[in-house]
């Protein structure tokens, strides 16, 4: 069973940066997709970002080029480098992961990831203006 622990949200002004945090636990083999995706208040959860286990990365296009997605295989920790916020970048931020073999590309994983097997609790970032 996939265990996932994010940490680092928090409250920044508009332009900010922050870094979230996932660690991962419980997994046998490296044959999954990770990723974050996000939920506003009364909005539908949105893949921001996916990474294949070569590094490989897509990004939803509303935060391309402003956010960075990366792993470290050795610690099992996932991180979202996030720049240039704004308010709209406001939302609870989702840690996920779930098997390769069930998604053609992190494309693929990217769009289904908030219906996926494995996801964290959650972090709050807020962006004021």
């Amino acid at each position: 069973q996939v265990q996932l622990v994010e940490s680092g949200g928090g409250s920044v002004q508009t332009g900010g940066s922050l870094t979230l945090t996932c660690e991962a636990s419980g997994y046998t083999n490296a044959d999954y997709y990770w990723g974050w995706f996000r939920q506003a208040p009364g909005q539908e959860r949105e893949g921001v970002a996916a990474i294949d286990v070569d590094g490989s990365s897509t990004y939803a296009d509303s935060v391309q080029g402003r956010f960075n997605i990366s792993k470290d295989s050795a610690k099992n920790t996932l991180y979202l480098q996030m720049n240039v916020l704004n308010p709209d970048d406001t939302a609870m931020y989702y840690c996920a992961a779930d098997p390769k073999y069930r998604y053609s590309d992190t494309w693929m994983f990217l769009k289904w990831m908030p219906a996926g097997r494995y996801r964290g609790q959650g972090t709050q970032v807020t962006v004021s203006s």
